[in-house]
């Protein structure tokens, strides 16, 4: 993730999706959402230790995920697949799907990386470049939300067909300091190979629409209507955003238009068809200086400390509403 592409925004682009206006909603019933479990979900995934691909602590964390999700009422599947990373070495995949009434057809995906960065190559300090992140905020933190909306269908019930899916090796595109050629398909390995099996599957109508969540646990968090988001599912966006607005959690979620970022949305979108929103953190005014991502992105900084529980009880009760 988390490299971009730089585009020319424009409203003539934006406004050319052709989505119809929504339409004008007066009251909200707010969905229940306990951000202290979340927070907690954070901290059980950080406790493993950095979850890089073939490591102990990954291993591990494909178990806790799986039996979280079973114990919440999902029916549970590792979907394993092999990808090719950016040094064009082969690499083994897990992804990790938890679905509720499967037999439902209209589907909706919610979905976030479990795995964290091999590199803190983002590090301000030189000696850290090469050091694996503990990945609090990117990567345990929608991991945590998305726990906690699967313990609130489990306690309310749902008669919906959703899929929450936990992609692997989102975080795999090459290091800074890697003298080869980078290519913004090295990111995103999980949701690249899980979007080709829908699309070969011909499962791609089943779903109605996507919404993913990436670093969403700062406490500085933005989140602005990302380019993508727009461009494969704006009616969408705009249902998330106004719905933020609605519950009074403005202040995160922000109407600005970012620029494109390569993140597992962008695959779920381009690749299986399905309508797929990012909510991700991201400071358009950043940008300026090349990164608009939270100061402890891909650095040794990104731990429990860099939580904040009104963020993810901001970005937990809005999905959850909007789902409801």
């Amino acid at each position: 993730m988390k490299n971009f592409c730089i585009y020319i925004l424009t409203i003539a682009l934006l406004s050319a999706c052709g989505n119809k206006p929504l339409q004008q909603q007066t009251t909200i019933e707010k969905a229940d959402f306990n951000a202290d479990s979340a927070y907690l979900f954070i901290k059980q995934q950080v406790d493993f230790g950095p979850r890089t691909l073939n490591s102990e602590a990954h291993m591990q964390c494909v178990e806790y995920l799986c039996d979280k999700l079973a114990s919440y009422g999902a029916q549970v599947e590792v979907q394993t697949g092999t990808m090719t990373d950016y040094a064009n070495k082969d690499i083994t995949i897990k992804n990790i799907i938890g679905k509720y009434n499967p037999d439902k057809a209209n589907r909706i995906l919610l979905a976030a990386h479990y795995d964290s960065r091999p590199w803190a190559d983002n590090d301000a300090d030189i000696n850290n470049r090469h050091t694996p992140i503990l990945g609090a905020n990117d990567g345990a933190s929608g991991v945590g939300v998305l726990l906690e909306i699967a313990r609130q269908l489990q306690i309310s019930g749902t008669t919906k067909g959703i899929d929450i899916v936990f992609f692997d090796a989102e975080d795999m595109g090459a290091p800074q300091f890697y003298s080869g050629k980078e290519k913004e398909d090295d990111w995103c390995l999980g949701s690249q190979y899980w979007a080709q099996q829908i699309k070969d599957s011909n499962a791609v109508n089943r779903y109605n629409y996507g919404i993913v969540l990436d670093m969403v646990g700062a406490g500085d968090a933005i989140f602005p209507q990302e380019y993508f988001s727009l461009m494969y599912a704006s009616n969408k966006v705009k249902d998330i955003w106004k719905t933020a607005q609605q519950l009074g959690y403005g202040q995160y979620f922000d109407n600005t238009q970012s620029y494109p970022i390569t993140d597992d949305h962008y695959y779920v979108s381009s690749v299986a068809g399905i309508p797929c929103v990012d909510i991700i953190h991201y400071n358009t005014q950043g940008a300026q200086n090349g990164n608009g991502f939270p100061r402890s992105w891909h650095t040794v900084a990104d731990n429990m400390e860099v939580i904040n529980k009104a963020t993810l009880d901001a970005v937990g009760t809005t999905v959850m509403t909007v789902v409801k």
